[in-house]
């Protein structure tokens, strides 16, 4: 019997059903036990608390194992094997060598061959496909193993660690949220955040402009925090921010060890560094990218990074009606003097990118030393896929030409050699350069079929758990194998069960056992590669490669001639033993077949990044014909945003204007490719960058009346030009009255992979006109709000619509 409740029967009416809905595991209790709130309650709930004994193991969060070390993975993009120093290239990495210098150097560590496919692999330990990251997000195209959402099946390792008592950073980019999602009101379901990350500070899209990035912070959008002009980087913000959460963590939760993903914008076009930067590189690639190809293997054989007798293979190893032209490989004795001026200083700025970026590390490594983290701490330095050849033949100064398949000219290109690198040029080297850091190998990022695209530096540094200092393990394994690696260290394993899910196996295998055995057998049979149409597949030493250029939209893969070479003797595969070996060839692509079946990887598509970049995708948001925008809202990313490639636009702002009215009333995009309503000096424009080339292209108005109008404009598609983009007349428009008229060319494809959404009010990121200065923000007077249509309406019928919409908002 409770105390109290004999002596005051109105308590006992009310002890039954408290005790009843708090449950109490000394009795059996009435109705409503054993719902698994109390389960586990070893204590005792008694009417008074001062009667009762608590029991708080029920509720307290779990530890990590004791000793578990801190996880610091330090992932580059765009990286082939032979560019940084400790591999024997030319790009001097000092945070990269100091801890090669005393961890351990990886020879046959491999990738997806692209950026997505393989940050998925260190997100779950499992195969891309089964990630359903068959390509970019940007290139998801609706199967199962190409949807860029992550299934609940693949628990990923910042939920594992998270669950199990470690805190966990994300910084830099991300690139595996769908495009659909990437905007303030989208899903946040795939975000870092809700994918088991406590912080994420970057961007989520593919790339980013290094002087004036597209944030997030956590799950919001913002302005980066300072400009160019002021000593902005993002590559510096990124340290600056891992810093910060790292002092956070020490402050409040000394004895908790971490994880950070540590993710730059390097070396991912666009190249983009402090000028002095590029500069210490004058000259070191004079030589070309041939000379660099023979002085950087000789070195990487030295170096034991390569057997001796390892061939060199040819720079463009593709039969003709394989290849396609924008990956060709023009040879250095072929080209003018202002075409090696041009690619030796793209060459310089993409070295000094690679080292500032690198510089930055080592701020972080310099923490952990001062502050005693660092003999705890297992670091993975490391790249997502070989060099970049989509800089085309001859380089860019605007990769985005790339993603709108428009030629680069060396003119245009000449004229800005002195800014590159600067927030002038959005600059890619050319495919030249994509081959060189991929030393030995055939061909570069993108082609999965050779180890130009998937054979990637990997150094792991950790005293406390690796004895062997300064050495070479040439033991063959993948990116899926970070994850168990990461597990296999602490002491944990991946879940049969997450969130009431069950998972998947992982595919990945530790490679914990070469830490301290360089000879020790690799674990690893046999791995797939698929990537754009490509495929190749290795087993046990062997390597069997389908000769199909990736996004060059041939198909007929049933027609796919198959190469063989034996890796284990032959590195470089630069021995195609096809004809030898027919057997071998014909079980390793039935190894093959298989892979695809148990990973979802068919069907294959190879179409081009054109094509794959507009295929329409499921949208939260139904596609219509008229959008309506307002002013003092986030930027509207380009997935999202109406869709104005291909096709006739209207654009109508209801405005109120005063005689000092000046700014951005709409903008989308940037100087590389973007267009832009503003006022200035008393007149209104219509300016299209297309595709940074100048000279833009201008619409100016006479003198703007004041008091409340709709100013606008249309563009009427005519035909596609010689590259497919299109071709039409542009009217301004101030009231109903057309006021400057003129043949336009627009864009087939986005302004940008990514970022630079669509503003009003304001111009983000980088400005698309150069007549007036970031932001660009209207003052003295009003933007009510912008409609953009793509309907058959008359201008007109969309400014009275306008006027109509503004006025009851």
């Amino acid at each position: 019997m409770l105390r109290g409740i004999a002596a005051a029967g109105a308590g006992a009416a009310v002890a039954g059903p408290l005790l009843a809905a708090c449950g109490n595991s000394n009795s059996d209790g009435p109705p409503g036990y054993g719902t698994g709130i109390n389960d586990g309650f070893d204590g005792k709930i008694e009417l008074d608390v001062r009667d009762s004994t608590p029991d708080w193991k029920p509720f307290e969060l779990k530890k990590a194992p004791d000793g578990a070390p801190n996880i610091l993975v330090i992932l580059f993009d765009d990286t082939g094997l032979a560019s940084w120093s400790p591999y024997g290239g030319r790009i001097n990495m000092p945070t990269l060598q100091k801890l090669a210098d005393n961890g351990l150097t990886y020879t046959q560590w491999h990738t997806t061959a692209l950026c997505s496919p393989t940050r998925s692999c260190f997100l779950t330990g499992r195969n891309h496909h089964v990630n359903r990251f068959a390509s970019i997000t940007e290139g998801s195209t609706g199967f199962p193993g190409s949807a860029a959402r992550l299934p609940a099946q693949c628990a990923t390792i910042g939920q594992v660690l998270q669950d199990n008592g470690y805190s966990t950073f994300w910084l830099g980019k991300e690139h595996n949220v769908p495009i659909e999602d990437v905007s303030s009101g989208g899903s946040k379901s795939e975000w870092p955040l809700q994918k088991g990350y406590d912080r994420f500070y970057g961007f989520l899209g593919g790339e980013t402009n290094q002087w004036y990035p597209d944030l997030v912070e956590d799950n919001r959008f913002i302005d980066q925090p300072y400009s160019p002009e002021q000593g902005y980087h993002l590559s510096k913000d990124l340290a600056d921010n891992a810093l910060r959460m790292l002092r956070d963590q020490r402050s409040t939760n000394p004895s908790k060890p971490w994880y950070m993903w540590f993710c730059p914008g390097a070396n991912h076009a666009p190249h983009q560094v402090p000028t002095e930067w590029a500069d210490k590189y004058k000259g070191k690639f004079d030589d070309g990218y041939e000379a660099y190809r023979d002085w950087v293997l000789a070195r990487m054989i030295d170096k034991g990074i390569m057997p001796k007798g390892t061939a060199m293979t040819p720079i463009n190893p593709l039969p003709e009606d394989v290849a396609v032209p924008a990956d060709a490989m023009r040879p250095w004795n072929t080209l003018n003097a202002d075409e090696k001026r041009l690619f030796s200083r793209m060459a310089e700025v993409f070295a000094g990118f690679s080292e500032y970026t690198d510089m930055q590390i080592g701020r972080i490594i310099d923490y952990l030393e001062r502050t005693g983290q660092m003999d705890n701490t297992i670091i993975f330095y490391c790249a997502d896929n070989g060099a970049s050849g989509e800089g085309s033949p001859n380089g860019s100064v605007n990769e985005n030409k790339f993603f709108n398949g428009y030629p680069d000219d060396l003119a245009e290109n000449m004229a800005l050699l002195d800014q590159l690198g600067t927030p002038a040029t959005y600059n890619h080297y050319p495919t030249g350069w994509a081959v060189a850091f991929s030393t030995p190998f055939k061909m570069f990022k993108r082609y999965s079929e050779y180890s130009g695209g998937t054979c990637d530096p990997l150094i792991i540094h950790w005293p406390k758990g690796i004895k062997a200092k300064g050495q070479i393990r040439h033991q063959y394994h993948h990116a899926i194998d970070i994850t168990p690696t990461i597990l296999d260290v602490i002491g944990l394993e991946m879940p049969k069960e997450n969130r009431g899910v069950k998972q998947y196996p992982i595919n990945g295998v530790s490679m914990r056992y070469t830490f301290d055995n360089a000879d020790a057998p690799t674990t690893r049979k046999r791995q797939y590669y698929e990537m754009l149409g490509t495929r190749g597949i290795w087993e046990n030493g062997w390597r069997a490669s389908a000769l199909h250029a990736p996004i060059s939209d041939k198909g007929h893969f049933d027609q796919d001639k198959w190469e063989l070479y034996h890796v284990d003797e032959d590195r470089s595969e630069s021995k195609n033993l096809a004809d030898q070996h027919p057997d071998k060839l014909k079980e390793l692509i039935a190894a093959w077949d298989e892979e695809a079946r148990d990973n979802f990887v068919l069907p294959l598509d190879d179409r081009t990044a054109t094509e794959l970049l507009a295929v329409e995708r499921p949208n939260p948001e139904p596609p219509r014909d008229t959008y309506i925008y307002y002013p003092d809202a986030a930027p509207i990313p380009e997935a999202i945003a109406v869709n104005i490639r291909g096709k006739s636009y209207k654009i109508v702002a209801d405005v109120d204007l005063t005689p000092q009215s000046e700014g951005v009333i709409f903008a989308h995009g940037s100087r590389f490719g973007g267009h832009v309503l503003f006022v200035k000096d008393g007149v209104l424009h219509y300016v299209y960058n297309f595709l940074g080339i100048p000279p833009e292209q201008d619409f100016v108005s006479p003198p703007l009346p004041t008091g409340k109008h709709t100013v606008g404009m249309e563009f009427v598609r005519d035909k596609a030009g010689q590259y497919g983009e299109s071709l039409g007349t542009t009217t301004l428009y101030v009231d109903d009255k057309p006021v400057a008229t003129g043949p336009m060319r627009a864009q087939i494809g986005t302004f940008t992979l990514t970022g630079d959404g669509l503003c009003v009010g304001y111009d983000s990121g980088d400005n698309v006109s150069q007549q007036y200065r970031h932001p660009g923000t209207f003052t003295d007077g009003t933007v009510y709000g912008v409609i953009v249509s793509v309907g058959k309406e008359s201008y007109s019928d969309l400014q009275r619509d306008a006027a109509r919409a503004f006025e009851t908002d």
